[in-house]
């Protein structure tokens, strides 16, 4: 079990200029609700104690007062006035994105993020990394448990960040608490956040909406990090994208395969159809010793299982998650692993061609709900 950890009862104060005014908004609200509080209980305890019967009041017999009518009306009124007014300033704030310094599109899916930084064309997907030991109960709970992940959002101090939240299947929500930043990710819409960070640091958070099975295994995990670092964090980016296509294209072999096959069923498949490949039947069905992972009829069928999910089902579509090399190898290690044993190459090659294939005929990948959110997601950027 992981160490106790100090309970905070209130609000985080934050590292950004947003987040410190929000903090600051609420200890106003805070002390002004804490002042009527005081006043309203004072009196009405005072009135009974003064006035109670053991001790000969009578009540008296009024039916109304204009002036005490104005005067519990009005002074509500002019309250709601001087806690709107700092509340108005604030949020004009949160909701100005404008001018930003850089676009981050950030898509929830179920159950990890993908950010895309739309001057730069870097992308990436960013999951849980807990190690699955801890979870289960197996090994020491680190500090970081469910709240670390194995790519986060890197962005500079100083600079103004944009973002562009939608999702690819259920409502998620993106939150990080020290930068005071929480909005929704709506299939087929998009809402906008911004951030601007001043202390470097490592700040992280979690979905906020309920999203499924695993909504307690999305973690946000985001580094501020000099322009410096950040310049050569989105160099080695391009490189990795660059190296990631190359690998797409050649031929690998059954143990390469196997070795990136483990790593990306670790990370996308384990946490449904477990480790050991048994699953938990009925709703997430083996694939140690299944006819799909083990059948040479069935061979196309469980490519496009793994490729375009599968209806009615939890099994989401990896096409458009995963490289052409990832899903061969996961393919290739569900055929070979767990005394599966069919000795079945699947090349990133033939991945591509279907890929290829089914965006031309405009089948299973674009849907017209995902088309829309890209020319939604196109929009926004250009919106400055």
């Amino acid at each position: 079990m992981s160490e106790p950890q100090e309970q905070q009862w209130n609000l985080p104060l934050g590292v950004t200029e947003i987040s410190q005014e929000v903090f600051s908004l609420h200890m106003i609200i805070f002390w002004i609700c804490l002042a009527i509080a005081v006043v309203v209980f004072g009196v009405m305890f005072w009135s009974l104690i003064r006035y109670r019967k053991s001790k000969g009041a009578k009540a008296a017999h009024f039916h109304k007062s204009t002036w005490v009518e104005i005067f519990w009306t009005a002074i509500p009124i002019v309250i709601l006035i001087a806690m709107a007014i700092p509340a108005t300033a604030t949020l004009k704030k949160i909701y100005d994105p404008s001018a930003a310094d850089i676009d981050v599109l950030i898509t929830g899916y179920q159950w990890r993020w993908r950010y895309e930084y739309m001057q730069e064309g870097v992308s990436y997907f960013s999951n849980l990394s807990t190690p699955l030991e801890q979870i289960n109960n197996e090994a020491i709970k680190e500090q970081n448990y469910l709240l670390e992940v194995d790519e986060p959002l890197v962005v500079p101090v100083g600079k103004k960040v944009r973002f562009l939240l939608t999702s690819a299947d259920v409502i998620h929500a993106w939150w990080v608490p020290e930068l005071a930043v929480k909005k929704d990710a709506v299939p087929g819409f998009i809402n906008e956040a911004w951030t601007r960070i001043d202390e470097p640091g490592i700040y992280r958070g979690q979905c906020a909406e309920l999203c499924g099975k695993n909504h307690g295994f999305m973690p946000v995990e985001v580094h501020a990090v000099s322009q410096t670092d950040y310049d050569n964090w989105l160099a080695e980016r391009k490189q990795q994208q660059q190296a990631l296509q190359a690998s797409s294209e050649k031929t690998w072999t059954l143990d390469e395969l196997m070795t990136q096959g483990e790593t990306v069923y670790g990370t996308y498949c384990a946490s449904c159809h477990q480790v050991n490949g048994q699953g938990i039947p009925p709703v997430f069905p083996a694939l140690a010793g299944s006819a799909i992972a083990v059948e040479e009829n069935l061979r196309q069928q469980h490519i496009d299982t793994v490729l375009y999910g599968k209806s009615g089902t939890a099994m989401s579509a990896y096409g458009g998650v995963l490289s052409a090399a990832d899903l061969a190898a996961v393919i290739t290690y569900e055929r070979n692993a767990w005394d599966n044993n069919t000795n079945d190459l699947v090349q990133p090659a033939e991945i591509t061609r279907l890929l290829s294939g089914e965006k031309a005929e405009g089948e299973k990948l674009a849907s017209a709900d995902n088309i829309a959110a890209d020319d939604s997601v196109q929009e926004a950027a250009n919106a400055q």
